[in-house]
């Protein structure tokens, strides 16, 4: 199954680790992966829309105008039989 992060981006469900609420993960202070991530240019950067959340991959991040509950949604939905 996969998921739509916007634009025309779209990931397989199992290549997801984790999906991060950018709000959140800014108050937190604690960028240190993502900033690591940003120097490797490994952050991918989905549309010149605000950065709403960040969806974390073995391979890198992806900068996302979607919500964190947004994607969540989605990719439970994905993983219902018939849907």
């Amino acid at each position: 199954m996969f998921i739509h992060l916007g634009g025309s981006r779209t990931l397989r469900i199992r290549e997801v680790i984790a999906i991060l609420d950018a709000d959140v993960l800014e108050e937190s202070g604690d960028c240190t992966f993502l900033e690591m991530a940003r120097r490797k240019g490994k952050v991918e950067r989905i549309s010149p829309e605000a950065v709403k959340s960040y969806v974390i991959t073995k391979n890198g991040v992806f900068a996302s105008p979607i919500s964190s509950t947004t994607l969540k949604k989605r990719a439970d939905d994905s993983q219902i039989p018939g849907k």
